[in-house]
């Protein structure tokens, strides 16, 4: 399944996307989709049947709710040596708030102040049972399912202040995720998809999650280690070379430009950067 989120900020609504592509509302099955109800639509199987929801309305982030919002920094070699870092020997994780995430096509609004915000296309992991301890076996079982991330940075506050990563990391609309989460079961291999970034149509990142240092169930299995993770955690799994900072001088998004990004199999997404407000 596609699921997703439809309408307004702050009041979207639970949708599916039908086998021709249409939107269907998914409100009289689940009241929203979270960690809480990812277990209920597992079994879903009556698409079909749904009300159609008509026009284009907004697409909000693929899940609501979310509890974690886990980071893995240079889970590509070629990205580890185009910012001048050693290939890990252990994933190395970080936070971004949860009041980064935003919806995939929303605008992104360059922070007060900021002045090296950069793109990072990412694949996003969505948690759908309580895991801790874990296998990769019993990890890979847990994951609910797949959706894009940008997960955008502000590389001075990120690197240049002190500190942790999180707060180059944090901003208000740093977080697109979606459009859909692609359930497991339509992602036969999540370490063999396609993933590429544009701006202005310029293409900077175009790679393959093949070339994760750290895959998926690793990634769940290690960090439930370290914590418990639960439905509805979201871990966004790090980012091929093609940054911003890796350009030769670095290049920064500025007021005017527009970002497109995707996945394949899991869709698109699209942001146009707008002044701060």
């Amino acid at each position: 399944m596609k699921l997703l989120r439809w309408g307004e900020r702050g009041r979207e609504k639970p949708g599916v996307l039908d086998a021709a592509g249409g939107l269907r509302d998914l409100s009289a099955v689940v009241p929203d989709i979270t960690g809480s109800t990812l277990a209920e639509l597992r079994e879903f199987d009556a698409i079909e049947r749904l009300p159609r929801v008509p026009g284009e309305p907004r697409i909000g982030a693929c899940v609501g709710g979310i509890g974690k919002f886990i980071c893995i920094g240079l889970n590509y070699a070629d990205h580890a040596a185009e910012t001048g870092q050693p290939i890990p020997t252990e994933p190395v994780v970080f936070f971004k708030a949860t009041s980064a995430v935003t919806g995939p096509n929303d605008d992104l609004v360059l922070p007060p102040g900021s002045q090296k915000v950069d793109w990072e296309v990412e694949l996003g992991v969505v948690i759908g049972r309580h895991v801790v301890g874990a296998d990769e076996h019993t990890a890979r079982a847990a994951i609910a399912g797949y959706c894009v991330i940008n997960d955008l940075s502000e590389r001075a506050w990120q690197l240049e202040r002190g500190g942790q990563w999180v707060k180059g990391k944090s901003a208000d609309g740093f977080g697109p995720i979606g459009p859909w989460l692609v359930t497991a079961d339509n992602v036969p291999d999540p370490a063999a998809l396609r993933l590429w970034l544009e701006i202005d149509g310029r293409r900077f990142q175009d790679s393959s999650t093949a070339q994760m240092v750290f895959k998926p169930a690793y990634l769940v299995s290690y960090l439930s280690q370290f914590m418990s993770l639960q439905p509805g955690d979201v871990i966004s799994t790090g980012t091929p070379p093609g940054v911003g900072l890796g350009q030769k001088p670095p290049v920064y998004l500025r007021a005017g430009q527009q970002i497109r990004l995707g996945i394949e199999g899991l869709g698109e997404q699209t942001q146009r950067v707008v002044a701060s407000r």
